[in-house]
């Protein structure tokens, strides 16, 4: 059967739809051009009657007698003049154009003088650094026209720059971070001290963008935040190199802020940090907010070497498996923890082998947060005892599949003390507080993006995870709820991110000494026990078996129970 062909209409009906608009679009515009005096006069008389009407329901009522008889007049005098009307009407029709013009806001065509004299400066600063005698044709050379190497500026309204596009020559060697840092540095000097500017080098198009970042905000206080399990918000940053955004809440309004999110556990590929500032800067405030957040999925051993009880607020809470302060119960907790890192790896290891699951107490992650381990290096020297660093060794080479996760602390002046798998498993940093660039490349592995300045908040550094780029970072406000100097708002926000106290705080073992060692028990299966080291002691004779409570307490076990001899070891005091 032989199809037939469509109607005209519907074959080519698209062409003829598309020159039907093409006419219509140029007859509106036509007649927009042709009617444009037309529409001025009428929207110029609109505003003009639009303020006689103001203008009558401005005036008291007791003059509005007046203000008739005064218009009447003037309408009398019009109409009785020779060409009276006629003038009128050209009279109001010029107002009405007049009126009826539209308004755009005169826009500068360049900077002012000040702003010149700025940029000429700024130019001539870089003429050193982006000519060479060999330039046929250089793009800056003393005397120059500064227009040609800026294409883009923005100045603030005291007359700084906050915006540049800068170009150099492509000879320039901006591959090489000697380079860039003396530009950086230049820039950051000439276009106003006591500010961060971010830079961003385009080598294909051979253009240096210059920006002035706002300051990130410090008055965000330590709350629940909105992150999957095995996420742990370090603090937050500017939204040039990260997408997400974390709803918080500061008061009574609610604000999105993008954050510097650490994720830890078996597929991590930075399962430990280490953070290092000046005193003051911010440090043990950090451990604290990354303590309280690990609390709500894992356990938490925490070591303080600086002494200064900063951590009190976590004692005997659900969780918190010990806060040591002292060089004894510092060797005591972390020999448990490797013997527990081992433990869950021989555990993980027999499950994968016959084809079933982890065991559930090696699914729990466990976090060892250590502020200033380098304190008891020189303690354990003078006393003859282990360095509590070398028992970081196995839970930091085999924390990730153990889900064991490790925080250091340390300050700049002891950053040396730290021990060298310190320094080498800790692939997550972070650096608070002021610090030049060479101590920022030293410990980040790259400078960052921004200048850094002089004086800055607590709390407020870069933090880079692994190979990542280098952030901005603000830490959030988690003081120690026990400072007499910390503010009531934030307390009351730290304590109501405590877990419940499960532990009394002043409960002591009967019959110890206090000079003497708490001693801690574990306890360990039989696969265990073939792993423990030579520096635990086996218990002969029956023993309690619990992890280390809070403020590392042995517990008594329960009243007509034994636990055999080869499932408890007892670290020696």
């Amino acid at each position: 059967m032989a199809r037939r062909p469509l109607p005209r209409i519907l074959s080519n009906g698209g062409a003829q739809l598309a020159r039907s608009r093409e006419l219509a679009r140029t007859a509106a515009d036509s007649a927009t051009d042709v009617l444009h005096p037309l529409i001025t006069i009428t929207r110029g008389l609109r505003r003009l009657a639009s303020a006689g009407r103001r203008r009558w329901a401005d005036t008291p009522k007791d003059r509005r007698g007046a203000l008739l008889f005064l218009m009447a007049s003037v309408v009398l005098v019009v109409a009785l003049a020779p060409y009276g009307p006629l003038l009128a009407v050209i009279t109001l029709m010029a107002a009405a154009a007049w009126q009826g013009r539209e308004r755009t806001p005169s826009v500068p065509d360049g900077p002012d003088a000040s702003q010149s004299q700025r940029l000429k400066s700024l130019y001539e600063a870089l003429v050193p650094y982006f000519s060479t005698a060999e330039d046929p044709e250089p793009l800056y050379s003393h005397g120059g026209d500064w227009a040609k190497a800026f294409s883009e500026y923005e100045f603030d309204g005291t007359g700084r720059l906050t915006h540049l596009v800068i170009g150099y020559p492509a000879y320039f060697t901006d591959g090489e971070p000697e380079s860039r840092a003396r530009i950086e540095h230049l820039l950051g000097a000439k276009s106003g001290r006591g500010r961060e500017y971010h830079f961003a080098w385009d080598e294909e198009g051979n253009q240096l963008t210059v920006r002035v970042l706002a300051p990130l905000p410090t008055d965000i206080a330590a709350q629940p935040f909105v992150t999957a399990p095995g996420e742990t918000v370090l603090g937050f940053t500017d939204p040039i190199r990260v997408q997400r955004t974390l709803p918080l809440t500061h008061g009574t309004e609610q604000r999105d802020v993008p954050p510097v999110v650490w994720r830890t556990g078996i597929r991590s590929t930075e399962p430990h940090l280490l953070a290092v500032g000046q005193p003051g800067s911010g440090t043990s405030t950090l451990l604290r907010s990354i303590a309280l957040q690990a609390l709500h999925h894992g356990d938490v051993v925490i070591v303080d070497g600086g002494g200064t009880g900063d951590y009190a607020c976590l004692t005997g809470r659900d969780g918190v498996l010990a806060v040591e302060c002292g060089l004894t119960g510092a060797l005591t907790s972390l020999e448990w923890a490797a013997h527990e890192t081992e433990r869950r790896l021989i555990a993980a290891n027999r499950a994968h082998q016959a084809g079933d699951p982890p065991p559930e107490d090696t699914r729990r992650p466990l976090w060892l947060v250590l502020d200033r381990p380098s304190a008891f290096t020189h303690l354990a020297a003078a006393d003859g005892r282990t360095d509590p660093q070398s028992l970081l060794q196995v839970p930091l080479r085999h924390g990730r599949p153990a889900n064991v996760t490790v925080v250091v602390a340390e300050q700049f002046d002891t950053l040396e003390a730290l021990l060298e798998p310190v320094r080498r498993h800790t692939r997550a940093r972070v650096v608070l507080g002021p610090a030049t660039a060479e101590q920022l490349g030293a410990v980040l592995g790259a400078p960052p993006h921004t200048t850094p300045v002089d004086q800055v908040p607590p709390g407020r550094g870069y933090a880079r995870l692994g190979s990542g780029p280098v952030h901005r970072l603000q830490v959030p406000a988690t003081p120690d709820p026990y400072d007499d100097a910390t503010s009531d708002a934030h307390r009351q926000a730290v304590l109501d991110l405590l877990p419940p106290r499960t532990t009394p705080v002043d409960e002591e073992p009967e019959g110890l000494a206090p000079d003497r060692a708490r001693p801690v028990f574990v306890h360990l299966d039989k696969i265990t026990t073939e792993k423990v080291s030579a520096g635990a002691v086996t218990g002969e004779a029956e023993a309690p078996a619990q992890a280390p409570a809070a403020g590392a307490v042995a517990a008594k076990p329960p009243p007509g129970k034994t636990v055999p001899a080869e499932a408890a070891v007892a670290e020696s005091p």
